[in-house]
């Protein structure tokens, strides 16, 4: 009998690509609130989702993540980074986000986020670290200190994030304080090629953890590209930003309402 929660299947299931839930994940977020088209942002949402509100957010992350704490011992299976944007609609009325775009740049974290239905691809995504310390390299959150992260895909640059910080306490933004929901879709390659059913759900967290927030203030950036449409939510304006540490449990999905 073959094994596995994904392939590659043996009779062990030790070579899976990854087990099933739960996954445990922590790590440190920079998160982006900014204005964007309302039009732009609709086209992008799933029919009857909601009203797009013109505002969205962005996400860069640096996340260590387990299963049954072996991965911690083998970092190269626990660690990632990733960027994704969000689309903030009335929903019932009330505020909840979508995921248009994201990229990150570990297979492991990629199949696990189309699992969830969330859009991944590979990319190169790089995010300002801070580590405590009183010293220039350390970025210490405080006042002043400037932070940043970027994208690239297939050698293009995407996105560009720059911000100061204020010494301000920051909050939690985008997916750390609104319901964010995902389009988990079912192609096959069975009789005839089908991009199969989409179905509307959000992932089923337990355990989350929050550390403190550094506000700042800065600018974000989507640079043009023949194939990623991430430009279609181009920034108007400043951004609003949050720097922190978040830790969560997935557990699963349940499909929306």
């Amino acid at each position: 009998m073959l094994n596995g929660f994904t392939p590659p299947f043996t009779p062990s299931g030790n070579s899976s690509l990854l087990p099933a839930p739960p996954w445990h994940y922590a790590g440190n977020v920079l998160s982006l609130a900014f204005d964007t088209e309302p039009l732009a942002a609709q086209s992008l949402l799933p029919d009857g989702f909601g009203a797009a509100t013109g505002r969205a957010y962005g996400h860069f992350c640096d996340w260590q993540a387990t299963t049954d704490g072996s991965e911690l011992q083998d970092p190269a299976y626990a660690q990632y980074k990733e960027f994704f944007v969000l689309i903030e609609a009335l929903r019932d009325q009330a505020p909840a986000l979508y995921c248009p775009f994201i990229y990150v740049d570990q297979d492991i974290s990629l199949v696990r986020g189309l699992l969830q239905g969330w859009p991944k691809k590979l990319g190169s995504i790089w995010i300002t670290r801070s580590y405590g310390l009183d010293h220039p390299a350390a970025a210490p959150l405080q006042a002043g200190t400037r932070m940043g992260g970027t994208l690239a895909v297939k050698d293009r640059r995407l996105a560009e994030a720059a911000i100061t910080l204020t010494g301000a306490a920051g909050e939690r933004l985008g997916f750390l304080s609104i319901p964010t929901f995902a389009l988990i879709a079912g192609p096959t390659l069975l009789g005839r090629p089908d991009p199969g059913p989409k179905t509307l759900a959000r992932a089923t967290i337990e355990n989350a953890v929050s550390g403190s927030f550094a506000a700042g203030e800065g600018s974000l950036q989507f640079l043009d590209s023949p194939r990623d449409e991430l430009s279609l939510l181009q920034p108007k304006g400043p951004a609003k930003a949050s720097f922190g540490s978040f830790a969560m449990t997935i557990t699963g999905a349940d499909k929306a309402p």
